[in-house]
């Protein structure tokens, strides 16, 4: 079922499947349709008067990443959080961006650390009193960090892996220690800036750690999200 609330709609000029997926996607994530939801083709075409082929295709891509579970002559329903999965997308994301911090410390760029520090000063600002949009400039430091360093495509590659962290991510908006990451930011910055590359690794590897340390107090709290291990 649908939230009541949801304000989207298709827009006539691009891919109906694609923007269905990206709807679906967004509200799974955003944990707005609770794990075991489940969801009608019918429901879906009708709400947004299409086909039900496109919201297949969009099922079925959703369940290729690992949000909706496809069960024959049973439904469509959202899939728990893994916590497997999690933990492989930490492992993969540090291993990759402590390279990338490094390739942007081996030659300082004054231009890049001037834009990160600006965007440092945002996310000091939206730490103390939107938790929402703190989320959104994390990605874009990231992915800033990422393009940087020529590494467009690695980070597609972790924003598919990562899709399970970031439901976590949302879950914890209350516990999500925003002025402490942003200060793991900002201590990244200064190692890129001072061209040191092992504090930049290190620091980056700190950071994307972070998690370890939540995950089990917010899997206490709310177990019905997790899959049993």
């Amino acid at each position: 079922m649908l939230p009541e609330t949801l304000e989207a709609t298709i827009q006539p000029d691009a891919p109906v499947g694609a923007q269905l997926h990206a709807i679906l996607r967004d509200l799974v994530l955003h944990n707005r349709m609770s794990p075991g939801t489940r969801l009608s083709e019918s429901e879906i075409a009708a709400r947004f008067s299409v086909s039900r082929q496109p919201v297949r295709e969009a099922f079925i891509k959703l369940s290729e990443e690992g949000l909706l579970e496809i069960r024959p002559q049973r439904g469509t329903f959202v899939r728990r959080i893994s916590q497997a999965a999690v933990m492989d997308a930490r492992f993969v994301r540090e291993a990759i961006e402590a390279d990338i911090v490094k390739l942007l410390a081996r030659k300082p760029d004054p231009g890049l650390i001037t834009e990160l520090r600006m965007q440092l000063d945002e996310q000091f600002e939206a730490a103390r009193i939107d938790a929402s949009r703190f989320i959104k400039l994390d990605e874009l430091f990231h992915k800033t960090l990422a393009d940087a360093a020529g590494k467009g495509r690695a980070w597609a590659l972790i924003e598919d892996l990562k899709l399970q962290m970031d439901r976590v991510r949302y879950l914890s908006l209350l516990r999500f220690p925003m002025i402490k990451l942003t200060a793991q930011h900002e201590a990244i910055v200064d190692a890129i800036a001072a061209g040191d590359q092992q504090t930049a690794e290190q620091a980056a590897r700190g950071h994307l750690r972070e998690i370890l340390s939540d995950l089990p107090a917010i899997f206490e709290e709310k177990p019905e999200f997790f899959e049993t291990p």
